[in-house]
């Protein structure tokens, strides 16, 4: 896990998982709400946030 902010923003802020294929990528968490954002690979909308481990 992060051990200071900078890492932790990197490693979480902003990013979602597809729950269909589970890619990763970033976006902004207003649109993600919104329903704008779908998933670059299977077109889906069904999106989560990433886990911290």
């Amino acid at each position: 896990m992060a051990k200071f902010a900078e890492a932790d923003a990197r490693l979480y802020k902003n990013i979602f998982v597809c729950k269909d294929c589970k890619t990763k990528f970033r976006a902004q968490q207003m649109k993600v709400l919104a329903g704008k954002v779908q998933c670059r690979k299977c077109k889906s909308k069904a999106l989560r946030v990433v886990r911290k481990k």
